[in-house]
C-alpha cells in the first residue's frame, strides 16, 4: 500500500508544528533574554546544550521496529505542549528544560514520522513522500518563524509558547486521526529479509553503518560551513544585520527548494546518483566561497549553490537511511538521527575555531572533508548495495 495525500499532510502538520516550536528560539533570543532574565549568550549556550536531546532518538528504535511510529509521533507533540506549558513560568531553568524538550520532540518527529512512511511505501516512490515530509522543516523557518513574529509583536513572548503548545495538542489529534492500515509487504521487508523481534536486541549490518556515515558525513558538511555563515557575510562582505536576515529567509527557501527537488527528481533520477550530484554541486559551492573574497556577489553565489547542493543532498540521504536495514529500519533511523546529532555538533564546534584562525577558508575545508567522505563511501555503496540505485 501507499499513504494517501490527507495521512501526509496530517503528518507534515504535525512536524511543522515541532519544528517551529523549536526553530524560532533562536531568531529571538534578544526578546528571550530579557523575558527570561538572562543573556542571549547564556540562552544560546543553553539552546545548544539541548541539540543534546537528538541523541534520545537511541530509545525509540525499538518502539518504531514494534509498530508504535504513531505513539512516538504523539509523545513528542505531546512534549512540546508540555515544554510549552513550563517555559510559561518564565525562569532561567524552565527556559533549559523546554528547549531541551523541544528539541527531543524534534528527534522523535524525525524518526517516527520515516518510519512511518518507510513501512508503507516502497523504495522506488520513497523519496517522493519523504520530500515532501520534510518541507515542513523549511516552512517552519519561513512560515512559522514569520507568524511566531507576529504574535510576538501582538502579545508578547508568551504568547508563541501558548499558541504552539495547543498547536500540539490539536496535531496530536491529527496524527491520532490517522489510520495505520497494513504495513505494505514490498515497503516492509526486501527479498531474503526477515523481520527481527522488536524486544531483543540487534546488530546492525555493516551496510547500515555504512549509509548512517554518509549521512553523517552530509549532515557535517552542511553545519560546518552554514554555522559561521552569519558571521562570514557580516565580516567578510558587509552584509548587515538586516541583510543577515534576508539571508535566513533565503536559506529557508533553499531548503524548501532541496525538499521539493528531492520530492519531484530523488525517485525518477536515483537516490544515489543525484545525492553524488549533490554533494559535487556543494563543492563547487564551497570553491566559489573560497575564493570570494570580499565580493558579495560571488560570494552570496557561492553559499547559495552550496546550500541548495546541501539539502538535496541531506533530505535524500533520509531516503536510503530508511532502507539500510528494512528488518530493524526503526533502530537504523533512530542511531542515523543521534549520529547525525554528534556531526553536526561536532562540525559546528570545529567551524567556529577554524574560522578564527583561518577565515572562511577553514570551514570550507572541512566542510570539503566531509563531502569528499561522503562521495567516498557513495562510491563504496554503489558496489555493496547497486539495488539502492
Amino acid at each position: 500500500m501507499s499513504i494517501g495525500a490527507s495521512e501526509l499532510a496530517r503528518l507534515t502538520i504535525g512536524k511543522g508544528v515541532s519544528n517551529t516550536a523549536w526553530r524560532w528560539l533562536p531568531f529571538f533570543l534578544p526578546t528571550l533574554a530579557v523575558a527570561f532574565d538572562s543573556s542571549t549568550a547564556v540562552l544560546a549556550l543553553l539552546l545548544g546544550l539541548a541539540e543534546a536531546g537528538g541523541l534520545a532518538a537511541l530509545v525509540v528504535g525499538r518502539w518504531v521496529d514494534a509498530g508504535r511510529e504513531r505513539l512516538v509521533i504523539i509523545a513528542a507533540l505531546a512534549s512540546v505542549s508540555v515544554a510549552s506549558a513550563i517555559a510559561l513560568s518564565g525562569s532561567l531553568l524552565a527556559f533549559a528544560v523546554a528547549a531541551l524538550l523541544t528539541n527531543t520532540a524534534a528527534a522523535f518527529v524525525v524518526v517516527g514520522g520515516h518510519a512511518w512512511i518507510a513501512a508503507r511505501v516502497p523504495f522506488d516512490r520513497r523519496a517522493r513522500f519523504i520530500g515532501i515530509y520534510e518541507t515542513s522543516w523549511a516552512m517552519a523557518l519561513l512560515l512559522g518563524v514569520s507568524i511566531v513574529a507576529l504574535i510576538i509583536n501582538r502579545f508578547g513572548w508568551r504568547g508563541p509558547f501558548v499558541v504552539l503548545g495547543l498547536a500540539a495538542l490539536c496535531a496530536i489529534g491529527l496524527v491520532t486521526s490517522i489510520s495505520d492500515g497494513e504495513v505494505g509487504a514490498e515497503a516492509a521487508s526486501p527479498a531474503g529479509s526477515a523481520k527481527v523481534d522488536a524486544a531483543q536486541p540487534v546488530r546492525l549490518t555493516g551496510d547500515a553503518w555504512l549509509i548512517i556515515a554518509i549521512a553523517a558525513a552530509i549532515a557535517m558538511t552542511g553545519l560546518s560551513t552554514v554555522a559561521v555563515a552569519g558571521t562570514w557575510l557580516d565580516r567578510s562582505l558587509g552584509v548587515s544585520t538586516g541583510g543577515i536576515g534576508l539571508v535566513a529567509i533565503a536559506f529557508g527557501t533553499a531548503e524548501l527548494i532541496g525538499s521539493v527537488s528531492s520530492s519531484a527528481m530523488a525517485d525518477r533520477l536515483g537516490k544515489r546518483r543525484t545525492t553524488r550530484l549533490a554533494l559535487i554541486a556543494v563543492v563547487v559551492g564551497l570553491a566559489i566561497m573560497a575564493v570570494a573574497g570580499t565580493s558579495l556577489a560571488v560570494g552570496a553565489g557561492g553559499l547559495l549553490v552550496f546550500f541548495l547542493g546541501f539539502e538535496y543532498a541531506v533530505v535524500t540521504a533520509f531516503s536510503l537511511v530508511s532502507e539500510a536495514m528494512a528488518e530493524a529500519r526503526g533502530r537504523v533511523i533512530s542511531v542515523n538521527s543521534a549520529a547525525g546529532t554528534l556531526a553536526r555538533g561536532s562540525g559546528v564546534a570545529a567551524a567556529g575555531f577554524l574560522f578564527e584562525r583561518f577565515g572562511i577558508v577553514g570551514p570550507v575545508v572541512l566542510s570539503t572533508v566531509g563531502a569528499g567522505v561522503g562521495l567516498v563511501l557513495l562510491g563504496v555503496l554503489a558496489r555493496r548495495r547497486p539495488d539502492l540505485a
